[in-house]
């Protein structure tokens, strides 16, 4: 377990709220959100390790991630917590539940479920080590250069946001050769022969332009969780549809 990087919204004798990102996001993704929870709860955003102002670490599983999670719980003193959880945060999210549920009081999953993916990260990956780094004078050339790869524009500008200017040079934030190594654990979902459902109150929001979540992948483990579908959003639930999902959020959490 390591101790993570966080940023808090919110009064803190509030009911808490921990946020956990996705793959290649960090807590800069989450700040228009957790600004808008803060009104009514106590948020900790949370880089996951390997991302944003996190420490990096050669292994990146669920194991450990929610491992850092709960380390995280244990030294705020947190008691029960509403935990939120996008793509690899919400896996991160779903195996803290299912393996120290006394201290989840409801869970948010969004657009992911709690099974193996069969694609792979390493197009991706390489399409980012493949960028010159060292010839690269302004933002822009790198957002060119990855066009082709990566068509979507806001994709690699999301992507982008890893990339830094240090003393005039360019680098990543991020280790990509630590990601590429992890990839196949990020697309994975743990084992959970013989694990004991969580029977805590959760909900699944996906976007109805998604497909992350197939029909019947969440019941064996989350017997009592709710589903709801954000319309016009793809797996950037709340990115895309900020207003639906923090209604979502809000909706089913207790004040």
């Amino acid at each position: 377990m390591m101790d993570l990087a966080f940023e808090v919204f919110g009064e803190t004798h509030k009911r808490p709220i921990i946020i956990l990102h996705g793959f290649f996001a960090s807590v800069r993704n989450w700040r228009a959100c957790a600004e808008k929870l803060s009104k009514d709860y106590c948020v900790y955003a949370l880089d996951a390790r390997n991302h944003g102002a996190s420490a990096h670490h050669g292994l990146m599983d669920y194991n450990v991630m929610a491992g850092d999670v709960m380390r995280f719980i244990d030294q705020q003193a947190l008691a029960e917590v509403n935990i939120i959880g996008h793509s690899m945060g919400g896996k991160t999210a779903m195996w803290l539940a299912l393996n120290y549920p006394e201290y989840i009081d409801n869970l948010i999953v969004v657009d992911i479920a709690p099974i193996s993916y069969t694609h792979s990260f390493a197009p991706l990956i390489n399409s980012l080590k493949s960028l010159p780094l060292s010839s690269l004078t302004n933002r822009k050339q790198a957002e060119l250069q990855l066009a082709e790869s990566i068509p979507e524009l806001n994709y690699r500008q999301f992507l982008l946001q890893n990339l830094l200017l240090i003393n005039g040079s360019y680098t990543w934030r991020i280790n990509l050769d630590i990601f590429e190594r992890n990839g196949d654990n990020i697309i994975a979902f743990p084992s959970t022969d013989n694990m004991p459902p969580f029977y805590g109150n959760t909900l699944f929001i996906s976007g109805e332009k998604s497909n992350y979540i197939p029909r019947n992948s969440t019941q064996a483990l989350f017997p009592r969780a709710k589903h709801q579908i954000v319309a016009n959003a793809e797996h950037w639930v709340h990115v895309q549809q900020p207003d639906a999902f923090i209604k979502a959020v809000t909706d089913f959490l207790p004040t």
